[in-house]
């Protein structure tokens, strides 16, 4: 079993939760999550790249010179790709990269992130994240954030040095704050929330999802997964044929 502290709005530990590695697949398959991701970068791509080639420059066909009695060397074109405005051989073309794998393995390798989240104990349990009165406000969810970051003590993290690199301490407090700045986290809850999502999406490296959309490269990208108890228990749950690979 895995025990994660639970968390409450002011950065304080309010209890435990126990995870039982089964409900995530036991154990992690690090190929099938690299094939996962890969694919969700692939069908991420645009694929409107385009060059043009030798027969798609504008310029004459017309041999440049007579092949011989001039001295040089023997040229052709000017639209071929060895002259300077000419074509590009082999050059990209506008293309799908989208392809999918097989559902269950999509399904698989989600939870499979999940744990190995879990192990690498990068994963916050707190109870609650609504954000009161109805309305959005960025504040209270950038509250909350400032308040988890000082009670896991993220801020206290040892600053990253090159070999022999003696820091000042002016400099090690700065890059220490520059560290925590660019903390990423990724925040799941067990429903769709329109006024936690309003609240949230105006923070630098915030992002909110349902536990129903969750995939393999959304829950493996940021360095900390923020999710509720609510949503928790959602993850244990089986997810339906139907909806999964949401998001893929």
């Amino acid at each position: 079993m895995i025990t994660l502290d639970v968390y409450n709005r002011q950065g304080e530990k309010v209890g435990t939760v126990d995870v039982d590695p089964a409900d995530f697949g036991g154990t992690v398959n690090k190929q099938l999550l690299h094939d996962v991701v890969l694919m969700h970068l692939a069908n991420q791509r645009a694929g409107t790249h385009s060059t043009l080639r030798r027969g798609e420059v504008s310029g004459s066909t017309r041999k440049l010179f007579r092949q011989k009695g001039t001295g040089n060397a023997r040229v052709g074109t000017r639209r071929t790709n060895k002259r300077k405005g000419g074509g590009t051989a082999k050059g990209p073309k506008p293309r799908d990269y989208e392809y999918h794998l097989p559902k269950k393995a999509v399904r698989a390798a989600t939870r499979m992130a999940l744990l190995s989240r879990f192990q690498d104990n990068e994963v916050v349990i707190i109870d609650d994240l609504s954000v009161p009165g109805g309305q959005p406000r960025t504040k209270e969810v950038a509250s909350v954030l400032k308040a988890l970051v000082k009670g896991l003590k993220l801020d206290q993290l040892p600053v990253p040095k090159k070999e022999g690199e003696d820091l000042t301490p002016e400099k090690e407090a700065a890059r220490r704050k520059r560290q925590v700045r660019n903390l990423t986290w990724l925040i799941g809850i067990a429903d769709r929330d329109p006024t936690l999502y309003k609240s949230a999406r105006n923070i630098r490296g915030v992002e909110v999802q349902p536990a129903s959309q969750l995939n393999t490269y959304t829950l493996l990208r940021p360095k900390r997964l923020l999710l509720t108890r609510a949503a928790l228990e959602a993850l244990r749950k089986p997810q339906p044929a139907a909806t999964a690979g949401a998001g893929v």
